[in-house]
Order: structure tokens, then sequence, then C-alpha cells
């Protein structure tokens, strides 16, 4: 990352444990400079979108997407009259309309992970927004996050002879995107200077109720494991018995992908 100024206002919160680390590793590949313009989807609450703003200045511009309009509001709220270059907009990054503009850069900070079902199309598709010899850089948690978890509730599954849930278990996790997706997708775009990597995260948590109600967890990974059960009590079953478990697959390791490249410049 090339740095035009410092992020001293704006810096990435240390107390978010989550998207800072994500975005920390994005920010490696992202090459940065006064006057760029650049679009942020999947935005959220604006990691890394103000420290993007801050390292741009006056003279560029950035613009954060994101579905949620509570997300957008708290950007909002955070953001007040600060950084009048930085734009937060409701839109869905999946069929962004012909009006949004061309940018620098498109990033996107745990961002592919929302794609699904058609995440090459949503990538294809966001590279039209992209200028030529412009950059994308997006970060999302690859084939392998909490990889233990997976198969410790499979096994919970397997003792309790639940074959459907398990089943669904096993097609979730097989469609996590891996690095070297990420790789042939660019590849696939003609992109150039094409440079994936990943960096293990852990994620610390508690047995029990804890780990339920991770805050990381809950609201994501979690949710995502009681969606392939039809009875909510059978799913209550199974996760408070892994959950009761938590020293049988500690620790807890995500898969933090970054994967970006540079589009070709006109000839």
């Amino acid at each position: 990352m090339k740095n035009g100024a410092v992020a001293n206002q704006w810096p990435l919160p240390r107390e978010d444990y989550w998207s800072t680390p994500f975005a920390e590793a994005l920010l490696d590949q992202l090459d940065l400079h006064p006057g760029l313009s650049i679009l942020d989807i999947a935005c959220g609450d604006g990691v890394p979108a103000f420290y993007l703003a801050e390292q741009v200045g006056p003279t560029g511009r950035v613009l954060g997407v994101d579905l949620s309009l509570h997300q957008i509001a708290r950007a909002q709220a955070r953001q007040g009259r600060h950084l009048p270059w930085l734009r937060f907009e409701r839109g869905d990054m999946r069929a962004l309309p012909f009006s949004v503009p061309v940018f620098d850069r498109i990033t996107g900070n745990l961002s592919v992970m929302f794609f699904r079902p058609n995440r090459f199309e949503t990538v294809q598709e966001l590279l039209l927004h992209l200028k030529p010899g412009g950059q994308v850089a997006l970060s999302f948690p690859s084939l392998g996050t909490f990889d233990s978890l997976w198969q410790r509730i499979g096994r919970e599954m397997a003792e309790r002879q639940l074959t459907v849930e398990r089943q669904r278990l096993a097609l979730y996790v097989a469609e996590r995107p891996s690095a070297s997706d990420g790789r042939q997708w660019l590849e696939t775009f003609g992109l150039e200077r094409i440079v994936v990597s990943e960096r293990p995260l852990e994620v610390a948590s508690g047995p029990g109720r804890q780990f339920l109600n991770h805050p990381l967890l809950r609201g994501g990974f979690l949710d995502d494991a009681y969606e392939c059960f039809d009875d909510s009590r059978t799913a209550d079953q199974v996760m408070n018995a892994v959950a009761d478990d938590l020293s049988s697959f500690a620790p807890l390791i995500a898969q933090r992908c970054v994967m970006s490249g540079w589009k070709k410049e006109q000839s």
C-alpha cells in the first residue's frame, strides 16, 4: 500500500476484531494516493471507507455502498459533516445500476461472502465500473475458514443420523470460494498484476452460550449452520452439544483472503 497521507483522524478501529484484521490485509495490497476515486462495496458502517477517504483526500472521492439501510445510517451518523468527499448510499453490489460511474479503485472488505449465489458474475459486473488501469481488491473469509467447527458439527449430525442436515452443511462449506477460485476469476477477466494471498486469523471464544452468542460468529457463520435444519429444536440440541465441546475444535481459524488485480490500460 502506498500512502499519500497518514491516517490520524480516521484509523481502522482497534476494537473491531473482525473487520479491521481483514481490512489490514486488504490495504496491504491496495495502492493508494491522493486524488483517487474509490468504490467501496459492502461498506458496512465504514471499515475501511473512512480510512480510504482520508488517504485520497479532498481531491479524491469515495462512494461506500451497502444493501443494509441500518449499516448505511450508522456510517452516515459517524461521518457527520466530516470528509465531504466520502458518500454512503444504499445499493445492491450484485446489480449496480449503469448510472454508477467508473472508479480508479474498487474495494470490498469482507465482500465476496455476500455475492452468492453468483459470485463470479458479480465480480465481472463490478469490473464494468473500474477504469482501465485501475485496481480491484476484495477480501473475504475463504475456503478453510472455521474448518474445525464444521467438522465438529458434521460429527454431531452423523451421531444423531441427521443425513439431510449433514448434506446441507457439506454443500454450504463446499461453496465457499478458495484462494485459487479468486485467482482463476481474475485471470479469466484478463486482469494483470494479480496477487492472491491468505493469512490466518484466530477467533477466541468461551464455551456454551459465549460461543453461540459470539458477536463474530452469530449473525453469520453460526446462522448458516442453523439454516441446515428444518426443526429448530433439533438445531438447538446439536449446536448446544457442539458449543459445550469447544475444546475439541479450538482454535477457531479464519482464512483472510485478499485478491487483487489491475485492469488493462486501453491501447
